[in-house]
């Protein structure tokens, strides 16, 4: 079969009340192919997924491609080049992804950002400043698109001049909350990305925003919880991380604040305890390095370099205010215009990139050390 046949089937299966990622795989693996399962399904199967497969809603699958059919509009299959790999090692990676935006950003280095749905004050300050001045420094800023922490996060990636990923735990044709509607169109228009494994038309439920919750840290090569009470939906998702395999990140705020105590006892089991952005970048230094090196080997070399070559805003003037000789931090800064944080952040993801080197004297472009 082509993809295109494939795709529909996968649609009708996924879209088959019950079968989760781990039986959706199961299920193909027993029948030998997608097609097999529809047309010649394992005896062993019960009577209800029997019937499932006989008459599957083929209209709803019509319904899927038809919103496939729009612009910017994608779905990814598990195992696929297209499909995020971080994502793939999960055991209960989603076997489809409904994309509206660049599938290509779901390959770039994430941070997952996740908080209070009702922050204080100092709370959304500092998730848009985190937000900004890592996506600054080139990570893509990954959430849910929620109310609070995770609203301040996307919104910060963008003042920052970076890149953010939003993911649904309804179909991406129905924004929720709608207050972040307009929010949601603007992470499209501005080159990030929005994604879900429910399909269009699927409204919210409460059992869709767990699920929802491991795609963020799964995508993630680590997690940060700004601010959350012990009873959280942003605790899970920590919990999420570590289960994965992934960093987990607090920030820790008042012993009188309750928004502080999720994050404290994040801190208590294991958390790093950060204070800047450039806490995570350092921490973050080995991964982002491996994950750099596996992504240079696996893509042609003409794309590596275009790869290398595109640099946002903010790293092009970090690049244009270096010299000939090695220049330190504050000159970087005085000469940019941008903060001792960003300069910091993104001079470590540029020398993960091989684009500039560390010398005694500070930082030159790579190829122009001083001897």
């Amino acid at each position: 079969m082509n993809r295109e046949q494939t795709l529909r089937y996968w649609l009708a299966l996924h879209r088959i009340r019950g079968v989760g990622p781990v039986q959706f795989a199961r299920l193909i693996n027993e029948a030998g192919s997608i097609q097999s399962l529809f047309h010649a399904p394992p005896a062993t199967l019960s009577p209800a997924l029997h019937e499932a497969l006989r008459q599957p809603d083929w209209a709803a699958v019509d319904q899927d491609l038809a919103w496939l059919a729009q612009p910017d509009c994608h779905i990814l299959m598990l195992g696929e080049s297209a499909y995020p790999p971080r994502l793939a090692e999960l055991h209960d990676a989603p076997p489809l992804l409904f994309v509206r935006g660049d599938p290509a950003r779901l390959h770039e280095l994430q941070l997952a950002m996740v908080g209070s749905r009702n922050p204080s004050r100092i709370g959304v300050e500092t998730a848009r400043d985190f937000a900004a001045h890592l996506a600054a420094s080139g990570m893509v800023i990954t959430s849910g698109l929620a109310m609070g922490i995770d609203a301040a996060s996307h919104q910060g990636a963008i003042e920052g001049g970076g890149q953010t990923i939003a993911v649904f735990a309804t179909g991406l044709d129905r924004v929720y909350p709608a207050k972040n509607r307009q929010l949601a169109h603007r992470i499209v228009a501005e080159g990030g990305v929005l994604v879900a494994e429910v399909p269009p038309g699927t409204a919210p439920s409460q059992g869709n925003f767990p699920r929802r919750n491991r795609i963020i840290s799964g995508l993630s090569l680590g997690t940060l919880v700004v601010e959350a009470a012990l009873r959280s939906g942003s605790l899970i998702t920590a919990r999420m991380a570590a289960e994965q395999g992934r960093e987990v990140f607090a920030i820790p705020g008042s012993i009188h604040n309750p928004l502080a105590r999720g994050c404290h006892r994040l801190i208590r089991d294991g958390a790093k305890l950060v204070e800047t952005a450039s806490d995570i970048i350092e921490e973050l230094a080995p991964q982002l390095h491996a994950a750099l090196a596996s992504e240079g080997k696996h893509r042609p070399e003409n794309a590596t370099q275009a790869a290398d070559d595109a640099l946002d805003e903010s790293q092009q003037r970090l690049m244009d205010s270096l010299g000939d000789g090695p220049s330190s931090v504050d000159q970087l800064v005085t000469r940019s215009g941008l903060t001792a944080e960003a300069v910091s952040s993104m001079l470590l993801i540029l020398e993960l990139q091989g684009k500039v080197v560390s010398a005694p004297g500070g930082y030159s472009r790579a190829g122009k050390r001083s001897t």
